[in-house]
């Protein structure tokens, strides 16, 4: 026997007050608001994907870039303190899951204790991502741009990476900054770098032990490659060229690279950076707006709002998001970092 709808049972259903799957209208707006997110992330990831396998022999390996620990300074931590924040976003997530359950058993003190957890772990990870960009946009070692737009960078006969303050020499010049108004190729130069080509050629030349390591990844089809360095293994690194290599190599030179930004990378492939910036900025972004919108919220919680209103839904629908910033941050560290 078939359904008979009637006018009420249609005024029921599209006047509003339905509540499908047990959520809220709050809710679904914010699992709405997710999903178009989590596309717009994929979409980001997928295009990194597709550039980092494109240009997979010259992209930097992150184990060698993110090697920083703060007060730790000149020593070798690869991807030590990006896990450091990984656990303490997941570890806000957890907290987060205490709040909620606390809004369902209507427990004041503890729901704001654990938001102001949440709120201390989110700044905690958003602080460190600054200094994480610090120490990107600054450098460690510096490198040396060919005419052709390749990144050279110094290394010792172990294959040890080598700063420019190690290779470079000072010398008696005048330098002029690049800028757009002296027609000096045509381009602005922020600040002028430490050392100058010149300077750097110069001591290159003074120190036999030096030598260039280039951006492309040692692999069994680079082996043959002419020039390389006899002591090199089937490890995961960059190719380190022989002397006279190194000499051929150097004589390109342009421009000193030291840091990296939207136009220079030392690391290497400059669409790395752009990516770097782009993605974890963007991230950064959705941190920095959880950890003001639960600022908001646990004031609430302090001034007995949602006490009064007999529902801690608000806790939730921010858990949510807050939930799907963690998750994003595990691709991001998995893909970005890890791969």
């Amino acid at each position: 026997m078939g359904a008979t709808v009637t006018a009420n049972t249609v005024g029921k259903v599209w006047g509003g007050a339905n509540e499908p799957l047990g959520a809220s209208y709050g809710k679904l707006m914010m699992w709405f608001f997710i999903l178009s997110d989590a596309l717009t992330f994929s979409g980001f990831i997928v295009a990194y994907g597709f550039s980092r396998f494109k240009f997979i022999e010259t992209w930097p390996i992150a184990d060698e870039v993110f090697t920083h620990f703060p007060f730790m300074h000149g020593q070798n931590l690869p991807l030590y303190y990006v896990a450091l924040m990984t656990f303490i976003l997941i570890f806000s997530s957890v907290t987060m899951v205490l709040a909620v359950d606390a809004g369902h058993k209507m427990d004041k003190a503890k729901v704001a204790f654990y938001m102001f957890l949440t709120v201390v772990g989110g700044l905690i990870f958003v602080g460190s991502q600054a200094w994480e960009w610090k120490n990107f946009i600054q450098g460690e070692y510096g490198a040396v741009e060919s005419k052709g737009g390749s990144i050279l960078q110094f290394v010792n006969s172990k294959g040890e990476r080598l700063k420019l303050s190690e290779v470079a020499v000072t010398l008696p010049e005048e330098r002029v900054q690049h800028k757009k108004s002296n027609g000096i190729w045509f381009s602005d130069e922020a600040t002028l770098p430490s050392y100058s080509v010149n300077e750097v050629l110069a001591g290159f030349k003074a120190n036999k032990d030096v030598l260039i390591r280039i951006e492309t990844i040692y692999s069994e089809d680079t082996k043959e490659i002419k020039g390389i360095h006899p002591t090199l293994n089937k490890e995961k690194h960059k190719i380190v060229l022989n002397r006279a290599e190194s000499e051929a190599r150097l004589a390109t030179a342009k421009d000193v690279v030291e840091g990296a930004n939207l136009q220079k990378n030392e690391y290497g492939s400059k669409l790395f950076a752009d990516f770097f910036f782009f993605i974890t900025g963007f991230h950064g972004f959705h941190v920095f707006s959880g950890v003001m919108i639960n600022l908001i919220i646990l004031l609430n919680v302090l001034l007995g709002t949602y006490q009064k209103r007999g529902s801690y839904e608000m806790v939730e629908k921010v858990g949510l998001y807050w939930h799907f910033v963690d998750l994003v941050w595990v691709f991001v560290f998995t893909f970005f970092y890890l791969v």
